[in-house]
């Protein structure tokens, strides 16, 4: 499986802006194949920032998410809602257990 997390900031006056855009990538995100798990959560301490969790089951499957036209309407949208610091990192991992 591969895991990626990390953060994009955007200023906290966009983020009411950037919330559809944010939502439609989110749930066209999740209805793919491969895709296990796709989230974005605003940080509690830190206007603007938000986390990214995704998790998908192949790397085949992930690759076709990178070509998917969401995605790219998604980052069209980057520039107008001053999205800026896209830092995600991509790890493979093993199966999770419960803690």
């Amino acid at each position: 499986m591969l895991l990626i997390v990390g953060t994009i900031r955007l200023p906290p006056a966009r983020l009411a802006d950037a919330r559809a855009a944010m939502r439609t990538m989110i749930e066209t995100s999740r209805a793919e194949p491969g895709c296990l798990h796709y989230s974005y959560a605003e940080d509690v301490l830190d206007a603007g920032l938000m986390h990214i969790t995704e998790l998908w089951d192949s790397r085949a499957h992930l690759q076709a998410h990178f070509r998917s036209d969401h995605i790219a309407a998604w980052r069209s949208h980057w520039a107008d809602l001053e999205i800026s610091g896209r830092n995600l990192r991509l790890y493979e991992v093993g199966e999770g257990e419960a803690t």
